[in-house]
């Protein structure tokens, strides 16, 4: 029950004040981590598949035995000294892994930029948060691309966490956000990552099976609760759900796709080189700001749908056998 009362309380904390900007974050320390580990271990890869394959597996090691570690053993001493000390770490651990208010908040300064008639902001503000290149995109490319993040980081930033600390508690969570993290900052099949990112987006294409599959079922009845489309939710999920270069993405993605009854995907430009995509969803109506407002509300409902199946789970776990 502890453990489940700080995965509560972590979510509540994200709920009411998200990630604040002078409150140093854990996720760019493991960035940081990435980018450091990179520099170093390429001076010894080559430029040869093999050497940089090598590499990229080092990197994946080293990343993620730090990453668990860490709080692994700061949560192990806080124990010793005081249970009370360490179930507020844990919580505290918690709030900050989670991402939904944060992830609400970046998507309403490219929705308010677009309601303002400001396109430029818009791409600037998207560019933020997405891969793709967005200084050429038009309002409806701004506004799509904007839902599709915030579908596919309900289950990345929330859902798939939030999984892997009902499992193994904060240490498992930080080596889940370790893997996302590598996969969006170097498991790209460009010329730079092709080989040294490979063992990375591999990893997360594993990790994130499941947690996609669990969120993209919960988004479909996050529409029904929400009375959105969710018969079409339902059909373009089943149709379009492998309509995406990631195993995962377009879970989430075709379940808001037919809730909204718009059309996501296509070909995009990343790092100036295209990149060909199938599209996601009917387009029932034009893709606008308005949609954007509509994925944060279905984000959230998708979220709280989560924690409260999770946490029936977990406690249906305790009866049967025990903490």
């Amino acid at each position: 029950m502890v453990l489940l009362t700080a995965i509560i309380l972590g979510f509540v904390l994200d709920l009411l004040f998200g990630d604040p900007r002078w409150l140093p974050h854990p996720i760019c320390f493991i960035g940081k981590l990435i980018s450091v580990t990179e520099k170093v271990l390429r001076r010894f890869t080559g430029e040869k598949p093999e050497g940089l394959l090598m590499g990229g597996f080092m990197l994946v090691v080293i990343v993620l035995g730090v990453s668990f570690a860490v709080p692994y053993f700061i949560l192990h001493f806080a124990e010793m000294y005081s249970p009370v000390l360490a179930f507020i770490i844990e919580t505290f651990m918690f709030y900050q892994i989670f991402a939904m208010r944060s992830l609400k908040e970046a998507a309403m300064q490219v929705c308010d930029a677009l309601q303002a008639g400001d396109l430029p902001e818009a791409r600037k503000k998207l560019s933020w948060i997405v891969g793709r290149d967005t200084a050429e995109l038009t309002e409806e490319e701004v506004a799509k691309a904007a839902v599709e993040t915030v579908a596919e980081n309900t289950s990345d930033g929330v859902i798939a966490p939030m999984l892997f600390m009902f499992i193994g508690g904060a240490p498992l969570a930080f080596l889940y956000k370790a893997i996302n993290t590598m996969d969006s900052m170097v498991g790209y099949k460009n010329d730079k990552y092709l080989y040294f990112g490979r063992c990375a987006a591999k990893l997360d294409d594993v990790a994130n099976f499941i947690p996609a599959r669990v969120s993209g079922l919960l988004m479909v009845a996050a529409a029904y609760f929400l009375n959105m489309d969710a018969a079409g939710s339902w059909r373009i999920f089943k149709r379009d759900r492998r309509h995406h270069l990631s195993p995962n993405s377009a879970m989430t993605e075709s379940a808001a796709a037919g809730a909204l009854g718009i059309k996501l995907g296509g070909g995009h430009f990343y790092f100036g080189k295209w990149v060909p995509k199938d599209t996601i969803g009917d387009e029932l109506k034009k893709t606008d700001a308005g949609d954007i407002v509509k994925m944060n509300g279905l984000m959230y409902m998708t979220c709280i749908l989560s924690i409260l199946s999770f946490s029936l789970v977990y406690l249906i776990k305790i009866f049967l056998i025990g903490e």
